[in-house]
This record gives structure tokens, sequence and C-alpha cells, in this order.
């Protein structure tokens, strides 16, 4: 039997996507909105939206990216929302800055959420198949794709959102065979295609724990970990009132008799013994890594989720593995409660094939095959939201650019996908890329309470945010103005009753009639607080009211973030277009040189954040521009 047939014209799009994960379906999604005619391949219509790994929504930076998206009109947080099972808000602890919204989904009710919409959506036709080879015409240009089955489909753009499916291969001990995640077959075919194209691609790896029977784990000696109300939803457009909590979330921690069970038998660690060749990711690693890198600790810990409201699959948060199945059977069972567990699904590493995103421009396309993006674990990154902001990016570039319209080139201090996509083909990548709100300089400014004030006037302009929407987002932010300037009007007296609030939450009373807006500033007081002082106040939705209260406590900081932002856009704005080669500007430095040739930043911005590129070749690139723009000719 042949692997692939003789192809036959299938049909013509604008666009094809391959791949259907949280990329793919964001990429063809919004194409498809955009106007554009839109195939999408998946290798199984049922590892659409698929969640091979933890199947939750959100997180530590990642919930900003989701709030991000959904301000630019994508889907993944409704669909978040729809499927909830449990909600809370990481880092409360902390400033509003690091606040991040976390949601356990339903997976079987995830996939199906997103496979409607996608074979619903006008413009868009889903079909099952491997693309087995990407043709481009005689100026280098993508022409067309071609599946296994023989259909070559004629395309002006295509979308590689691969995930883990390019040459996947999973690991448990010994044992290894090709695959994709959940035991679907891999895709083999494309990756020689990509090299054919000059392509070069890398090998990564990540892994999952198992999942185990729920009734075999004896819930009454964990740690129950409830979801928070109210329930704060991902979407914009999602009524908060709707959502409220379905299950509850444990923990668990490893001992000594863990450590030792993994320590025994590390050498059958297909990572430890080297037949695992891909780099795994540095934030997220198995268990057996844990406790050989971090040796000094007593104990680690672990978060049982549900895998949805009607099955009996429980998930092991931080007990990812690639040890063979009966020692992860022999060393979940010396965790307490776990005495008795059941494994329904082996632990696994899989290894795939990947980019170096350096080769990609800022709009997600290669540099050299013009017409052709690539988004999600493909770029090198991890995670399920890292994939669908740069599945977004890719599906309007891929539109924009068919239609002849300017390309969509996030800021860095806009939102934190620009600052993921400018880190990925700026810098690239070692190890499989996770977003942290430390990755950005901006994050004050970058909160995901404010996504909707920085994005969805683009998403509007774009359009991929109905004109309903937008008005009452404007509606939302003119109370917003109204409020903070009612509070810088309104002034409280010492009196005993204020002064006993202001004592009770730990701060100093006030002597004189004193602004609210003053008292607000004060880190102990918050505005519910105040409620009983201030009988004018309005009724206001609660995203208001968030909004009003953390841009009067962080005013000052605020604009000295803005301030940075100004500073710095002077550099973004310096386009380096028409230096062919850096070589011809004396005094960069031969790393710099070599760099700079390799990546081709698009301004002096981009160029100030590559590895290798010092200040000084920065004021070198500095001068030689001014020069230019004087009409010198000496490039010293």
């Amino acid at each position: 039997m042949k692997d692939t047939m003789e192809p036959y014209a299938a049909g013509r799009f604008d666009v094809a996507v391959i791949g259907a994960g949280h990329a793919g379906v964001e990429a063809a999604l919004a194409a498809a909105r955009l106007g554009c005619s839109v195939v999408l391949f998946t290798i199984s219509l049922d590892a659409i939206a698929n969640m091979p790994c933890n199947p939750s929504i959100g997180g530590t930076a990642k919930g900003h990216l989701v709030r991000e998206l959904d301000a630019l009109g994508g889907q993944m947080g409704k669909a978040a929302d729809a499927t909830m099972l449990q909600s809370r808000m990481l880092n409360r602890g902390k400033g509003p800055a690091v606040h991040s919204l976390r949601v356990q989904s339903d997976r079987q009710a995830y996939h199906r959420y997103m496979k409607q919409v996608v074979e619903t959506q006008p413009g868009l036709l889903v079909r099952q198949g491997e693309i087995v080879s990407l043709e481009v015409d005689d100026q280098g240009r993508v022409a067309s794709v071609t599946t296994a089955m023989g259909g070559r489909y004629e395309v002006s753009a295509a979308i590689i959102a691969t995930g883990t499916f390019l040459k996947g291969k999973i690991f448990v001990g010994e044992y290894s065979q090709e695959s994709g995640p959940d035991g679907m077959h891999p895709a083999n075919h494309l990756s020689e295609s990509l090299e054919a194209l000059g392509i070069s691609l890398r090998r990564f790896k990540t892994g999952t724990p198992a999942r185990v029977l729920k009734s075999s784990i004896d819930f009454s000696v964990l740690e129950e970990q409830p979801g928070e109300e109210p329930v704060i939803p991902f979407s914009f457009e999602t009524d908060a009132s709707t959502l409220s909590n379905k299950m509850v979330c444990h923990i668990a921690y490893t001992n000594e008799a863990t450590h030792e069970v993994i320590r025994r038998n590390i050498g059958r660690s297909p990572l430890y013994g080297g037949k695992i060749e891909g780099i795994g990711p540095r934030y997220c690693p198995s268990i057996e890594d844990k406790v050989m890198r971090f040796s000094d600790k007593p104990r680690h810990q672990m978060f049982i989720e549900p895998m949805g409201a009607d099955t009996e699959e429980m998930y092991l948060q931080g007990m990812s593995s690639s040890l063979p199945e009966e020692v992860q059977v022999e060393l979940y069972r010396t965790v307490r409660g776990l005495e008795r567990v059941q494994l329904m699904r082996t632990a696994y590493a899989i290894e795939y094939d990947c980019i170096d995103p350096t080769v990609l421009l800022p709009t997600l396309e290669f540099k050299q095959v013009p017409g052709l993006y690539g988004a999600g674990q493909f770029n090198g990154t991890s995670g399920y939201e890292e994939a669908a902001v740069q599945g977004f990016v890719a599906g309007v570039n891929a539109a924009r650019k068919i239609q002849g319209k300017s390309p969509l080139v996030l800021e860095r201090s806009g939102s934190y996908i620009g600052t993921l996509i400018d880190d990925l083909v700026t810098k690239g990548c070692m190890d499989p890329y996770r977003m942290m709100t430390s990755r950005s300089e901006y994050r004050l400014l970058l909160r995901q309470d404010n996504a909707d004030v920085r994005l969805t006037p683009l998403g509007y302009e774009l359009g991929l945010i109905s004109k309903e929407r937008y008005e009452n987002f404007l509606e939302q932010q003119r109370q917003k103005e109204e409020e903070k300037a009612r509070l810088a009007r309104v002034t409280l007296p010492p009196i005993d009753a204020v002064n006993a609030y202001l004592e009770g939450v730990g701060t100093a009373p006030i002597t004189q009639w004193t602004r609210m807006t003053d008292l607000l500033r004060r880190p102990q007081v918050d505005y519910a607080g105040l409620a009983p002082f201030d009988p004018e106040r309005p009724q206001l939705h609660p995203h208001v009211v968030e909004q009003v209260e953390i841009e009067i406590k962080y005013e000052g900081y605020i604009k000295k973030q803005l301030a940075q932002v100004e500073q710095m856009r002077r550099l973004e704005s310096t386009s380096l277009e028409g230096i062919e080669d850096f070589h011809e500007i004396r005094g960069l430095r031969l790393e710099a040189i070599e760099k700079l040739n390799r990546i081709r930043p698009l301004s002096l911005g981009q160029a100030s954040r590559i590895s290798g590129v010092s200040p000084a070749d920065i004021s070198v690139l500095l001068i030689s521009l001014e020069q230019r723009k004087q009409g010198g000719t000496r490039h010293d």
C-alpha cells in the first residue's frame, strides 16, 4: 500500500491551515471572518481543539494572552467560559499586573464547542486529512498543499500549525513509537517537503502525566481546592452571572518514597538514557527532572484535576513523566491518597519537529517563502494559549496580505501577544517558549483587566469586533472616566466612622477633608470599602469598577511606564529597511553583523533586543542611519 497517492485537483481556497489545534482553529476562524475562503486540515476531526495535556485555559501570564485574544476578536476565551468546571484568579496576593485567570475546562466539551464553531463558520471548510507536501510557484510563493490521499488544493497562503504531530514520537521508558498525542498517528511526510524548500527543522519535546481513575483515589486525605466565587469570565462578552464553579480540585504531595523510586529507576528514563533528542520545556519539567534537579526539596506539589464532568479520568498536574509504565504505577502509589490508584492513560514524553522562529517576520510569515506562515508549537512555543494567539495573528496576516492590506504587527509595549511574537522572531528560543509576566518590560500597563482598552479598538478596526460590542466598550470607558473624575471631586470629612474604617484596614486616620482618590491610593483602602461614605456612587459594571480602582491606585507608576514606552517607540519607529548587508556598516562587531544579517530586524528597536547586539552596536547603527539621512556615503 502507498503512504501517499498521485495528486488530483481538489479545489481552490485563499488560505489552507494545516492542523486544527488551538493555533489552527484561531487561524482559520480569523481568516474566514475577514472574508477569505479557508480550508482547515486535521489528522482527525476528533482532534479539533484537543487538550492532550491539562484541560485548562489560562494561568500566570497565559490568562493575559486569552484576554487579549478575546479583545481582538478571537474564540478561546468564549470557549473557556462555555466549558468551565472551575475558575480561580492566580496571584491575588500580588499586584494587579500579575493577576491571571485560570479555568479548568471540560476537555470533551471544549473540543465539541470549537468543532461546532469551525464547522458552522461561513467561508471555512473543515477536512480530515494529512498534508504531506507544500508546493510553491516559480517565484517561490506558496501555491498549493497536497494530502496523503492525493488531494491538491490551490491556495494563496498556508499556515502550519502542526503542534506535536510533525514526525511525532512518544517515549515511555524503553518503549517508543511514532505517534501524535493521545495515540493518534503522526504527520510523517510534511517535514521532508519543508526541508526541500530550505526550511531547517529541529526537535523539541514535551510531556504529560498519567490519567487516573477517580474512584481509585482517596480524596478524604487530600487538600481540597475549590473554585472562587464570583466567577470572572475570560471573554469581555460573557455574562458573569451565567457562570459558576461546578467541580473541585485537590492537592497532593510527593515524598521521600516517591523520590527514591525515581532515583532508583532514573537510568530507565529515555531522557536521561539519551533516547530523546528533543529539548524539553524549562518551566514545566517532568517529575523525574524535578527530583534530580532539586534534590534538596523534600516534596513536590501536584494537583488532581477533573478531565470533565461526565468522565472518571483525573489529571495529575505536576507529575508528567516518561518513566516505564510499571515504574509510574509504583511512584504514583507512594503519594498519600493514591496508594491504590489505577492508571487509565500512561504518562509519556513526545518529541516533534519545529522551527527556529527567527526565520519568521513579525507577521509570522516565513522570510524565504512568501505566503507561508507558522503558528504554535511549530514555532517553538509551548501551551494552548501561546499557540492560539499566534494562530490568530497568522490568520489575520494571511488574510490581509491576500487582500492587499497592511499587516498586523502588535507592539510589545501594547500586548503580551506582541511581546511573545517579538521574543520569538527576534531572540528565538532554545527550548519550548512559555509566556511569563517577567518577559515584559511594561507589565503594569499590560494587565489582564485592561486588555479591552488596549486592543478592542484594534479588533474593531480589523473587522473582528462587532459594532454592538464596540459601542458597549465605549460606553464602559465613558463611565470609567466619569467615575474617576467624580472621585477626584468628592471629599470625605475626618469623622469617626471614616477613621474607624481606615484604622480597621490598617492605615492612618485623616485629620482634614480628603479626596476619595487620595484615599484610594493607599494600598489598604479599596473602592468597595468606601461605599458606605459615598451615597452618590453610581451603579457600575464590576469591570468598570476594577479599572477605576487600579488606574487611580497606580496612576504614578502607570505614567512612568508610559514615558518608557514613548522612549522605546522612537527606536521602534527608526526603520532599518534599505540596509541590504550589515557588513557595509563599519564599526559593527562581527557577532552583531552575523545576527543582524540572519534575523533582518525591521527597526532599531527590534535590533536592540537581538542577543549578541550590544548598545555600542546600536549607537553605530544610529550614526550610520543619521549619515544616510543627511545624504552622506560614509558608514564608519
